[in-house]
């Protein structure tokens, strides 16, 4: 049990504590807050739901908190400037979409969905002062975010103090033993300890996740980088981007999404180091995932739909094969056809991009200003005969 509950995690702050805990027996409280910033979920955000899952099939209480009061504070972590909050209006709408889409993972009948607005709406200027009185500025500046803004003489404004202060009073008031996040969210899970210590409870132990990275194997998945995978896209958009992933991070969404047994996933990775081609685990991985947001039938017709497009193309057995570097924001298509030799042109490319002459693994281009993203390997074709696999590199 213990082995499972470790699969994948960054850290555990304190361990003995964490297996103390575990070994009492009953059932524990197992937290996770999401602040609803956008109105999608996409596979980064399950790394940290599938771990509730893991919890969850163990017998243990899912605490699944909406963090729409701390939404409209926005959280500054990682973040260079302030960030701007979101109004209730917005929160209320993103709220409702991701009660929506957890429930594709977690079983609602043994999922406890919270807000904490039930009780951070009702606190008084005098409770606000009480729980601020509970830190101190010296502590706050060991953020990094904060101490890097600081000494950088970037603004800081003093709401976003509050932020890591009301996460962690949401401890306090669901009684968490165990609290899951992303490295990044360390330090405000901390906090939540020591207010739990302050108030006289046992403090949660920590669980920390790791950022999942996007496409490009480079940036965390994000939607504003583009490089994501939403849990509500369509079968066959998920399984093209998966399959478009380089064969290392095969290993770490394996790892990190999929709920095989690790020793299987080991076991794989050994044969494709031994000469095995790597494609079928990553149409395996594929098919898994949209299995799991979809269902068995979907998963098969998109395996069908890419093959087909990959025969409609006729695609040659053996092709060129080359890599090429791009920038952080990825490679613009014209320039990724001038530079493999499939085009004599950047205005070459344009132009048969226009005329519908290029596809990117059996699939039309039809935006000529598409960027590629680094981390990515496809099957490049212009005409009927050009063809060439390019790994994007940044």
């Amino acid at each position: 049990m213990l082995e499972q509950l470790r699969r994948g995690v960054d850290e555990i702050l304190v361990e003995s504590e964490f297996i103390k805990k575990l070994e009492e027996g009953g059932s524990l409280r197992i937290k996770a807050g999401f602040d609803p910033t956008a109105p999608d979920l996409h596979l980064g955000h399950t790394v940290l739901i599938n771990k509730l899952k893991q919890f969850q099939d163990l017998g243990h209480q899912v605490l699944f908190l909406i963090g729409d009061f701390t939404a409209m504070i926005g959280d500054p972590t990682g973040k260079n400037v302030t960030r701007k909050p979101l109004t209730q209006e917005e929160v209320v709408e993103n709220a409702k979409t991701y009660q929506e889409q957890v429930f594709k993972i977690l079983d609602p009948d043994k999922t406890e969905v919270l807000f904490n607005s039930t009780w951070l709406n009702f606190m008084t200027p005098a409770d606000m002062i009480q729980l601020a009185a509970k830190h101190t500025v010296a502590r706050m500046l060991e953020r990094d975010d904060f101490s890097k803004r600081f000494k950088g003489g970037q603004a800081i404004a003093i709401h976003e103090f509050l932020y890591p202060l009301l996460q962690g009073h949401d401890s306090v008031m669901m009684k968490a033993d165990v609290e899951l996040g992303g490295t990044d969210q360390k330090f405000n899970l901390l906090v939540g300890r020591h207010l739990q210590e302050i108030d006289g409870q046992k403090p949660q132990t920590i669980l920390t996740m790791p950022i999942l990275e996007g496409l490009d194997g480079v940036q965390k998945m994000s939607k504003s980088l583009n490089n994501y995978i939403g849990i509500s896209d369509t079968p066959d958009d998920m399984f093209g981007k998966i399959m478009s992933i380089s064969d290392e991070l095969m290993w770490r969404y394996y790892e990190l999404l999929s709920f095989k047994p690790m020793e299987d996933i080991n076991r794989w990775q050994q044969n494709c180091a031994e000469g095995a081609n790597p494609r079928e685990y990553k149409v395996a991985l594929a098919q898994e995932i949209i299995e799991r947001f979809h269902s068995a039938d979907a998963a098969k017709k998109a395996l069908e739909s890419f093959e087909a497009r990959f025969q409609r193309g006729a695609m040659p057995e053996e092709m060129d094969e080359m890599t090429l570097q791009a920038g952080e924001s990825g490679m613009p298509i014209a320039n990724l056809l001038k530079e493999s030799g499939l085009t004599k042109s950047t205005s070459d490319a344009m132009r048969m991009i226009k005329q519908g002459a290029v596809k990117i693994d059996g699939e039309k281009v039809a935006d000529p200003k598409l960027l590629i993203a680094a981390g990515t390997q496809q099957v490049y074709q212009v005409g009927k005969r050009k063809f060439a696999r390019i790994q994007i590199s940044s």
